[in-house]
């Protein structure tokens, strides 16, 4: 059994399919069917103020070739065209080969922002004789870490100043292996924080991890011959050139690069959810890196070489992401996505999202230089207003076609639609 027909299945025969592929246990394939979500108990000690849960609908790209190895990734979004335009990326760069990605580093930073420093030369003179003792002190802190082959690994350090005020902060770089690593590496802070403070005589202002990740950078590429974007040649040549233009544009007008890379997280951000990653940590590592260059640039380089009819796309980003920790082990749903995923270790699972945002972004430019933006989203926005009209299941697909057809394609349309479908029917 394959993909195949994938997005014309039932819901029904879409799980049947990943439940024979072995992607899926029957316990998830049944809880799945049932639609059995977070249990409300385990969601009230998540969170402040519990009320209930909230649901998001739960989708698959079916097929994605990364490293030469096949995946289906789940993706929690809410708009409409996010997963058909990755699964249509996804299959025309598997033509060509698929992804490749490659795993720069995997660690994270905390830092200690130290004030009223007496001596600054002095002070950064006796962090670095004391290096190695500052380092056997945070792994202290958190002897498991090191046991499972991770543990701080690098202290540095640099001065900040303006007219007011002058910083010395010092940076800690700690392997964090495959967990979120967020309260490994502020215990190990707060460890070295009374340390430091002695001295350097000094204050701490704060001791905290960064969201600016780095140290945890992933690649991810892909060359797509121009025969797989369009059969016309000459067509396929001209979208090439224009998505090679359109991440030009993206790296030279901010206003451009907001929505660019809004784009490339559309398929970021349903992964790092369905995967119970931290989604908000994530995008402030991304866009903090997208203004590296000094100005808010898109975070993707398309490249289009004439001579051998090949359009190159890359894409760097800070991916922090955990395999254990916060809600992957609570919540159904997350462990259900990481069974799909192949139970990946947090490295792999952070070239998977990578690659994803690139076929994302390239659905978009795609779509944006050659029939619009607006004809895929257009279908499936008719889709969602004849439900928010009141539309049943089985009226959803007629009422959708009609609203295409309509002058006027909005929500006053579709429930007179709705209205004469049903006086047509008595």
């Amino acid at each position: 059994m394959t993909f195949t027909g994938f997005y014309k299945k039932t819901r029904k025969e879409r799980i049947e399919i990943l439940k024979n592929l072995n992607l899926i246990s029957d316990e998830h394939s049944h809880e799945l069917l049932e639609n059995i979500t977070l249990d409300v108990d385990v969601a009230g000690n998540m969170t402040e103020n519990h009320i209930a849960t909230f649901a998001l609908p739960f989708g698959i790209v079916p097929q994605i070739l990364v490293n030469n190895k096949e995946y289906s990734l789940p993706m929690v979004t809410e708009e409409p065209s996010v997963v058909a335009a990755a699964s249509n990326a996804s299959k025309i760069i598997a033509k060509s080969g698929g992804f490749e990605t490659k795993i720069l580093d995997r660690k994270m930073i905390g830092q200690i922002a130290l004030y009223d420093v007496e001596n600054f030369e002095q002070a950064t003179s006796k962090i670095e004789e004391n290096n190695l003792y500052l380092l056997q002190i945070a792994n202290e802190a958190h002897p498991s870490i090191v046991k499972r082959g991770g543990g701080a690994c690098d202290i540095s350090w640099k001065i900040l100043e303006d007219d007011e005020v002058k910083f010395l902060v010092v940076y800690l770089t700690v392997d964090v292996k495959e967990a979120m690593g967020a309260n490994i590496l502020n215990n190990m802070l707060e460890a070295i924080k009374p340390y430091l403070e002695n001295l350097t005589n000094s204050y701490a202002l704060m001791a905290i991890l960064s969201n600016y990740a780095t140290k945890s950078l992933v690649t991810a590429s892909c060359k797509i011959k121009i025969q797989h974007i369009d059969k016309d040649i000459e067509k396929a040549k001209e979208i090439a050139k224009k998505i090679e233009l359109a991440s030009k544009f993206a790296k030279l007008d901010p206003y451009r690069a907001a929505t660019h890379n809004k784009g490339i997280f559309n398929g970021i951000d349903a992964l790092v959810i369905a995967s119970g990653n931290d989604w908000r940590a994530v995008e402030a590592a991304c866009h903090t890196y997208a203004t590296r260059n000094g100005t808010y640039e898109g975070l993707s380089t398309w490249i289009f070489n004439k001579n051998e009819n090949i359009l190159s796309g890359e894409i760097t980003l800070p991916m922090p992401i955990a395999s254990v920790g916060g809600s992957i082990g609570l919540n159904n749903s997350v462990k259900i996505s990481h069974e799909i995923l192949g139970n990946p270790d947090a490295k792999t699972l952070a070239s998977l999202i990578t690659a994803l945002g690139l076929a994302q972004n390239f659905a978009a430019l795609k779509a944006l230089v050659s029939v619009g933006i607006q004809q895929g989203h257009m279908k499936l926005h008719a889709k969602s207003l004849a439900l928010l009209a009141g539309a049943k299941a089985e009226e959803v697909e007629i009422i959708a076609e009609k609203l295409q057809e309509s002058k006027h394609m909005n929500l006053e349309t579709a429930k007179l639609l709705i209205k004469e479908n049903k006086e047509k029917i008595k």
